[in-house]
């Protein structure tokens, strides 16, 4: 079969699904070495809001990042408890990065959108548990598109708009 034959696959389709807002403090230096940091940001709760889930974030857990050549890699472990008592596991790996500009205005307390020229905070969540009525977050992919964010009394928090890969 030539390239001329192969049948054209079928773009993706993203369905939004709900947005997590996690609670998080300071960053923990942990450290490493000249050319990378890593740092560990506890999550303290937060808020799940969306068509296809609400809930609440738990305090625990948090996001490990290693960042090296002004790109952080992230990786963040924490838990949801639904509406409905269900708890979810939550992974969630992603890429954060940011121009010097854009850095600034974060510094500054800016809220920069996800869509931003300059700005990279990216993940793919994957979800973990036996309950019946969510067992659909543990059979599909999705993708996040992040931003930092305050919450309802000016805590920081970060915010990923989760997506359905359909």
């Amino acid at each position: 079969m030539t390239a001329a034959e192969t049948p054209a696959l079928p773009e993706p389709r993203l369905e939004y699904v709900f947005e997590i807002r996690a609670t998080i403090d300071p960053d923990l230096r942990i450290g490493r070495g000249a050319d990378e940091v890593l740092t560990f940001t506890p999550v303290s709760g937060g808020s799940v809001a969306g068509p296809r889930l609400n809930g609440e974030v738990l305090t625990g857990g948090g996001d490990w990042a290693v960042e090296r050549s002004g790109t952080a890699q992230l990786e963040a472990r924490y838990l949801i408890r639904a509406d409905d008592g269900a708890v979810i596991d939550v992974l969630n790996r992603g890429y954060f990065r940011a121009t010097d500009e854009v850095m600034v205005r974060m510094e500054r307390g800016e809220q920069v959108p996800e869509e931003e020229p300059g700005l990279y905070f990216r993940t793919a969540p994957v979800f973990q548990t036996d309950a019946p009525a969510h067992r659909w977050l543990a059979e599909h992919q999705f993708i996040g598109l992040a931003r930092d964010g305050e919450g309802e009394n000016g805590e920081p928090q970060v915010c990923i708009r989760v997506f359905a890969v359909r």
